[in-house]
């Protein structure tokens, strides 16, 4: 899909504009020049005058209500589930298109589950909500795509490491309060009982569900299948929390239907918008947090033939969970609409 900034302004909103992804998503309006007539922040909290920096100006940040969203055009939610339900359509009566961040919609059959780069197309007839998937699902996917596409999926296995700013803002002051405790003594347990962040490995990320997968795990499961348009595609999956601030990775193990090398591979990603093919093991190059965070692009490498399987392959993603993961991809999608939009005028 080729990409074309929005051809002409928009008014529009953010809910949930002082939490971490409200945040990237601000900024990285400012730094794409997104053209806007006007940008209102809300937040679901009343916030006693909190205002955020937006291109030299300080904007006010509102709390949300019925009519916070009359005369937006495109609303962005970085909400939790229950935010996004309660004010989605809110947003549509007052004539907005929603993205949202959240998982609310993700599963709904009429909702699009969109990664620009893969199947923007389902922007064109212009949906009033769309949603943004996962964090580590995005990087999965962009990765699995030009894959699919030259030699067929058959099977994906997934073991992320995922950073602690995917939790929020809290979870990273408990890491980093770990971190400060820990380097004297042990760790302390966060503050809803689970194990410490810091120092620490934690193969646990959102609920557990009947089948003992987390709902995170089952996340990647559904949503790789709904994103690449393959609902039979065998998908399993691990995720693991990190104890880094900014960046998630995955390790993922595929089976083709064609057998392709690591040559083959490099030169598919490669030609992939959005994808950064870091792969030189010798010279210590391959993707990692650190070098992904701050930056748009999935970072790929390590791609490596699977001996245990007939046309299998092993390659490793990292990417930055609030950019890419989450508030990039959604201002991608509201460019994308806004493109349509004017297509179809």
């Amino acid at each position: 899909m080729a990409f074309v900034k929005a051809p002409c302004k928009r008014r529009a909103a953010i809910l949930g504009a002082t939490g971490l992804v409200g945040r990237t998503i601000l900024a990285l309006l400012e730094e794409r020049g997104f053209p806007l007539d006007s940008l209102r922040l809300l937040a679901s909290e009343r916030l006693a005058d909190r205002r955020l920096p937006f291109r030299g100006e300080s904007l006010p940040v509102e709390p949300v209500s019925s009519h916070a969203f009359d005369g937006v055009e495109i609303a962005l939610f970085a909400t939790k589930n229950d935010i996004s339900q309660k004010w989605a359509g809110a947003a549509r009566e007052a004539g907005a298109r929603v993205i949202d961040n959240s998982s609310a919609f993700r599963y709904q059959p009429d909702v699009p589950l969109v990664v620009p780069e893969i199947n923007g197309a389902t922007l064109d007839d212009l949906p009033w909500l769309v949603a943004n998937p996962n964090c580590s699902t995005i990087a999965i996917v962009m990765a699995l795509a030009p894959l699919q596409r030259a030699a067929g999926l058959e099977r994906v296995a997934v073991a992320t490491y995922q950073s602690v700013s995917g939790a929020g803002a809290q979870a990273l002051e408990e890491l980093e309060r770990g971190v400060r405790l820990g380097l004297d003594g042990q760790p302390p347990a966060r503050r809803d009982g689970g194990p410490p962040f810091a120092f620490n490995v934690v193969p646990h990320i959102d609920r557990f569900e009947d089948n003992g997968y987390t709902r995170e795990e089952m996340k990647i499961v559904w949503e790789t299948r709904k994103i690449l348009g393959l609902p039979e595609l065998p998908v399993t999956a691990t995720a693991v929390r990190v104890p880094v601030r900014v960046g998630h990775a995955a390790a993922v193990n595929v089976r083709l239907s064609r057998g392709i090398g690591p040559e083959e591979a490099r030169a598919l990603w490669r030609e992939f918008p959005g994808l950064e093919v870091v792969d030189d093991p010798a010279q210590a190059r391959y993707p990692v947090p650190l070098a992904a965070a701050g930056r748009d692009p999935v970072l790929v490498g390590r791609a490596r033939r699977d001996p245990s399987q007939e046309n299998g392959l092993e390659f490793f993603v990292a990417s930055d969970n609030l950019r890419k993961g989450a508030a990039l991809n959604a201002i991608q999608i509201a460019e994308a609409l806004s493109h349509a939009e004017a297509g179809a005028s």
